[in-house]
């Protein structure tokens, strides 16, 4: 749990630096820092989709797993948590940044519990007690969540929980993840995950608004595909 630890902290001290920085910014600025933000994260979106063996299956991930989320209406479900934990926190703390408190948890959470480093990160470290993937992927959130947090307030902070409950829940299974996860099927979520950031930088460059979070039924969907393949002897 160290890797997963050094990261909650990083994302809180960037987090936290970020909402100081931020209230300081003049919008243009804030506003500018946000669309940098996006283009880098879409290339790195389009980076992971493009690890993919075989583009039907985060298609087909995608697609079946918004058609789930959509009945799911896990968006709906996230804002609620996001909207019940701003107006706890509101409670305590009288900030400009608030108005995009649900913005910043959800936006924030989704890019740091998604990709191939908290999937590999966590295995390696419940396993060996090696967390130094997780160190790497502490660094990169920590200057992420003060670039989101600058223009997206303190919602980005309680992105911290979300990565303490997935990460730690990962790390805590490690052994039936590695038993269950081949390295074609992390893959393959990578690719899913990537394609769910891509629509994420679109939402921070103000180009479009995707409701990704009804896509994350695709990051389960997508390793079930490949164990389907494989089992029935059909090469990626």
């Amino acid at each position: 749990m160290i890797g997963t630890i050094i990261n909650v902290a990083t994302v809180l001290v960037g987090g936290g630096l970020g909402v100081l920085l931020g209230a300081r910014l003049p919008e243009r600025m804030r506003e500018t820092v946000m669309h940098g933000l996006g283009l880098v994260t879409l290339i790195v979106g389009i980076d992971l989709a493009l690890g993919t063996q075989n583009i039907l299956i985060p298609l087909g991930s995608v697609l079946v797993g918004a058609i789930l989320g959509e009945w799911l209406r896990i968006d709906l479900g996230l804002e609620r948590m996001g909207e019940w934990l701003r107006q706890r926190v509101a409670r305590r703390i009288k900030h400009a940044s608030m108005a995009h408190f649900t913005e910043g948890f959800i936006t924030a959470s989704l890019v740091f519990c998604v990709g191939p480093l908290t999937v590999l990160g966590s295995i390696e470290d419940g396993l060996s007690g090696d967390y130094s993937l997780l160190a790497i992927k502490s660094m990169l959130d920590g200057f992420a969540a003060l670039a989101f947090a600058s223009s997206l307030g303190v919602g980005v902070l309680l992105s911290a929980v979300t990565v303490l409950l997935y990460q730690g829940g990962l790390t805590l299974l490690a052994g039936v993840a590695q038993r269950i996860l081949s390295d074609a099927m992390i893959t393959e979520m990578s690719a899913v995950g990537g394609i769910m950031i891509v629509a994420i930088g679109l939402l921070l460059l103000d180009l479009k608004r995707v409701r990704v979070a009804n896509m994350l039924p695709g990051l389960l969907i997508a390793p079930l595909v490949v164990a389907l393949l494989h089992w029935l002897g059909v090469a990626l």
